[in-house]
């Protein structure tokens, strides 16, 4: 009896990615600053265009997880992981997560010509498509049953907690009969009062509205299932971002800001803070290319390695925000400086998809460990 080759686990980052991170990082330096960011978040609609536009069609992030014969770039998730880690690095208003990965799987599961019509048009960053599903679903839970087909394509029902709907051009909506596309335009879209205010929530409302199905109840619910592992784990690298930022930018304050005529990153106490979180995001460094690495290649311990991503990057993000806004002391509880737009992610990040405690849940299992 022969076994497949085992792939090795490759953490290292290659000469095409870093060139990839260098181009995003480029972008996002010059067009995505922390004052046009939050001058644009308390609007309700932080999203800019230009920005997305170049990210998506001229760089052509919003393809890379689809192969080129149907559209796309053929990179994969060790490619977008990159992207989302940069994207982190900024909490930049953009609909990568929603579009680019979670609609983006969802669509690559159905093989009907609508489908691949749709999944053209998102690839090549001319649609923006965000599935109308809660934000917080998470791989291995209940999916929601909210949406009825009331007759010939036409759904009625409402959706709590969409991200990114208000920048999307079609929603996917998952209904009892199968998987559908709704121009954004149709459905009644609610703001709701998000905790990050980078990613907007609303509560989409259909009522009679017509849909173009784009797959049957079997494979629409594989479907989106399917996506919800692939979208955890690169949620890990944008979680793995922002931990960096929150890194980077305290080290440099506390060198800078001088207490009793010297630094006060000299003081032992904080040293050892900082010491401790550097630890903790090498780890998470670790963790979540470790997930990237096992989505591309198709990894059996895949839901495995994502869940322990998601896990531990979840928490490490939470706490290097924290430690961002405590230790600039007063300066990090203004308005004014972006340590709370990173705060806020974090915490909204720690929910979607999927929270630690879910995760270490599904790792319970799937790593087949006893109950204490």
């Amino acid at each position: 009896m022969t076994t497949a080759p085992h792939t090795p686990l490759d953490l290292l980052h290659s000469e095409t990615e870093e060139e990839l991170r260098a181009a995003v990082r480029s972008l996002l330096t010059a067009r995505c600053a922390p004052a046009d960011t939050l001058a644009r978040a308390g609007t309700g609609r932080p999203h800019d265009p230009a920005l997305w536009h170049t990210l998506a069609v001229d760089i052509g992030a919003a393809g890379l997880l689809v192969p080129v014969e149907r559209g796309g770039q053929g990179a994969g998730h060790r490619e977008a992981a990159v992207v989302l880690e940069e994207l982190g690095r900024a909490v930049a208003p953009v609909p990568y997560l929603t579009s680019a990965v979670l609609a983006t799987e969802i669509l690559l599961r159905c093989e009907s010509a609508e489908a691949s019509a749709l999944l053209r048009e998102v690839a090549l960053g001319h649609r923006i498509c965000v599935p109308a599903v809660p934000l917080t679903l998470a791989p291995g839970a209940p999916l929601p049953e909210t949406v009825r087909d009331t007759g010939g394509g036409t759904l009625t029902g409402r959706v709590t907690s969409v991200a990114d709907a208000v920048a999307a051009d079609v929603l996917l909506v998952l209904a009892d009969t199968g998987l559908y596309a709704v121009p954004a335009a149709l459905p009644r879209l609610t703001p709701l009062v998000p905790l990050d205010l980078t990613r907007p929530l609303a509560t989409v409302t259909f009522d009679a509205t017509a849909a173009t199905r784009l797959a049957d109840a079997a494979t629409a619910r594989a479907a989106v299932t399917g996506a919800l592992l692939p979208a955890a784990g690169l949620l890990a690298s944008e979680q793995l971002g922002l931990a960096e930022w929150c890194l980077t930018r305290t080290v440099g304050h506390v060198t800078a800001r001088h207490q009793f005529n010297r630094p006060v990153g000299s003081f032992q106490a904080l040293k050892h803070r900082l010491a401790r979180l550097w630890l903790d995001v090498a780890s998470a460094r670790a963790a979540a290319r470790a997930a990237a690495d096992a989505l591309a290649t198709a990894a059996p311990d895949a839901p495995l390695t994502v869940a322990v991503a998601q896990a531990y990057c979840s928490d490490v993000a939470v706490r290097a925000a924290e430690e961002c806004v405590q230790l600039h002391g007063g300066t990090g509880m203004t308005w004014e400086h972006p340590a709370h737009l990173y705060l806020k992610r974090a915490k909204a990040d720690s929910l979607a998809l999927g929270t630690a405690g879910h995760h270490r849940s599904l790792l319970v299992g799937l790593a087949d460990l006893p109950a204490p």
